[in-house]
């Protein structure tokens, strides 16, 4: 397995762009099977999450054509194939998203249940709940469900009871072609919701409330194509929030480009706590810590628009060498904090009990070897690095390219000491350190 080697100690400076969101486009590639005409995404980020869901799609019977421009054209009028397989499933959570569309435009529907980081429990039940009162018989056989309908779905009022982003967004992609009206309660207010909205919308879906804890859907007959044009997916706000307190970790100054700042509110008035100046344009945000060193934050995560927990591992990593103690707490996974024992390898001073964090800043960490366990503690770790003296080797780092874009290219841009290593590389080139 490859591995990061990073050299911490350098302070970032520069520019960089955000890639598109991980966490749009893949219910927007599952909702392409929705419409029988060819359709066109742009901003599609080089992840392994989306190459997967491109295979599974491509397993299904849809054809994509990838170009240079960060496009992909998608035809799914011709899917002979109405089963997303446990080779696929089982190394991404999203797949789940393909349920409700082969279900809303097919009427059956065989999925895996799906696999993805070990974080926590992340049941099914508000997915298979809310298409079974849709009119769905669905079964779960042999790690499988099974789901089918006779004729088309039909409207619901569904009371989600909990807050689930994947439950919100399969359960709206469920209802576009379902006959009548669809009225979705507590549903998750992401804006990767909102893009997927968007898009449905672009494509003939009648839907309003998206955005909101009320998500209100007019089942139509059919969608239609794009004539053309081509949807442009969001940028992805966890990518610039994770560069964003790197910087600030480094006692650097950084700008983002191609970002909404309207989607990282929480995160910006966490890190302006943290003592960092921030200013932000239409499409960019910038922070400056004026080489000073941050200040301790406590962190609660929360649905959005509070901090994400996909932000968490990051601003523990920003805790373990700030001014001062804070209090992290996991609102969202009871399995979240695999990182801290990381961490502590490195000499940061973090005590876990149950769903909180303590941290005792320390103005340096200590290089180490350390094991990535997840995709946004694989970001907490070489946000460490980055400050740690000496050399930081990061194992594992396979969950990182789930959801980073070249990460060690867009760091090296702004100045940090990083490269990636093959594996079969790894030994003789460490030697030469």
């Amino acid at each position: 397995m490859d591995k990061l080697i990073i050299t911490g100690g350098v302070p970032l400076e520069g520019e960089v762009s955000a890639s598109g969101a991980k966490n749009a486009i893949l219910p927007i590639l599952a909702a392409s099977l929705l419409s029988e005409e060819e359709l066109e995404i742009s901003n599609i980020p080089q992840l392994n999450d989306v190459k997967t869901m491109m295979s599974l799609l491509g397993r299904i019977g849809v054809k994509l054509q990838f170009n240079a421009d960060r496009n992909v054209k998608i035809n799914a009028a011709n899917v002979d194939h109405l089963t997303a397989p446990y080779d696929l499933v089982k190394t991404m959570r999203a797949s789940i998203l393909v349920l409700g569309p082969l279900l809303g435009r097919f009427g059956k529907a065989q999925v895996s249940l799906p696999g993805g980081c070990a974080i926590g429990s992340r049941p099914v039940d508000v997915h298979v709940e809310g298409m079974r009162a849709m009119g769905a018989d669905i079964a779960v056989i042999n790690g499988f469900i099974r789901a089918n309908v006779k004729g088309r779905l039909r409207g619901a009022e569904l009371n989600l009871g909990k807050i689930t982003v994947t439950g919100t967004e399969n359960l709206i992609m469920a209802a576009v072609l379902a006959n009548g009206v669809t009225v979705i309660n507590q549903a998750a207010k992401e804006p990767e919701i909102v893009d997927l909205a968007n898009f449905l919308i672009r494509l003939g879906a009648k839907i309003s409330g998206a955005g909101t804890e009320t998500v209100v859907i007019e089942g139509v007959k059919r969608l239609r194509g794009t004539k053309g044009c081509s949807y442009h997916v969001i940028s992805d706000r966890i990518e610039v929030g994770t560069y964003l307190v790197a910087a600030a970790m480094t006692r650097g100054c950084i700008r983002v480009n191609c970002i909404d700042p309207n989607l990282l509110v929480s995160v910006i008035e966490k890190l302006q706590a943290a003592r960092a100046k921030m200013s932000i344009g239409t499409d960019w945000i910038e922070l400056d810590m004026q080489n000073q060193r941050p200040m301790a934050v406590d962190i609660s995560t929360a649905p959005y628009p509070d901090i994400p927990t996909d932000m968490q591992a990051q601003f523990m990593a920003l805790n373990t060498v700030a001014e001062g103690q804070s209090t992290v707490i996991e609102n969202v996974f009871e399995n979240r904090f695999m990182h801290a024992h990381e961490l502590r390898r490195m000499g940061a001073d973090i005590s876990v009990k149950g769903n909180t964090a303590l941290c005792s800043g320390k103005e340096y960490l200590t290089g180490a070897p350390v094991m990535a366990t997840d995709l946004r503690a694989s970001a907490g770790l070489v946000l460490a690095g980055l400050m740690a003296r000496g050399n930081t080797i990061v194992d594992r780092i396979y969950h990182i390219d789930r959801g980073y874009e070249r990460i060690e290219e867009k760091l090296t841009q702004l100045g940090a000491k990083i490269r990636r290593v093959l594996s079969h590389n790894f030994d003789e080139e460490f030697e030469d350190e």
